[in-house]
């Protein structure tokens, strides 16, 4: 991982855009294709499979707006459009937001731009949808929430924790 500035990079990135096309990956079982186009024009094929993880289930349609996550450490073809592998998939919702990200024993995301204050009451699933027992600490999470603190870094209550397995 590179560090800058003290804070260490976050081992997943993203995308927002519409989804312009969405298609059968010939020759791959049950992958799709999606195709992305950002508010700055930039075309991204994004490749959805089985691991891929879908928040609240949404299903995902051509013209839709949506945040696409990937993993920075999986190797991309050099070619164009660039072809990522989708990690998750979040409906873009107003007021909502979406982090995937390694959060440490004391909730603290890896680049350090989230802290999440979790209670009994916060629901914590599994990428299946079983509820979750564990402590969600020193794990990769996707959290959903809404609003955030003005504090360094920025502190949450989420509506919800997904444990990556």
């Amino acid at each position: 991982m590179a560090e800058q500035s003290g804070m260490m990079a976050s081992k997943y990135a993203s995308y927002q855009g519409v989804i312009t096309e969405i298609a059968e990956e010939m020759g791959r079982g049950c992958t799709m294709r999606y195709t992305m186009q950002t508010s700055e024009g930039q075309i991204i094929n994004f490749i959805v499979d089985r691991h891929t993880y879908f928040v609240d289930n949404t299903p995902i349609y051509e013209g839709m707006e949506v945040e696409i996550f990937y993993d920075t450490n999986v190797p991309v073809p050099l070619i164009y459009p660039p072809q990522y592998q989708a990690v998750v998939v979040a409906p873009v919702v107003p007021g909502q937001f979406v982090k995937v990200d390694w959060f440490n024993w004391v909730l603290v995301s890896r680049d350090r731009a989230l802290k999440l204050n979790v209670d009994e009451s916060t629901p914590i699933f599994l990428e299946n949808g079983q509820p979750f027992r564990g402590s969600p600490g020193n794990r990769n999470l996707i959290v959903v929430y809404r609003n955030t603190t003005r504090s360094i870094p920025p502190q949450t209550s989420p509506d919800q924790i997904i444990v990556m397995c």
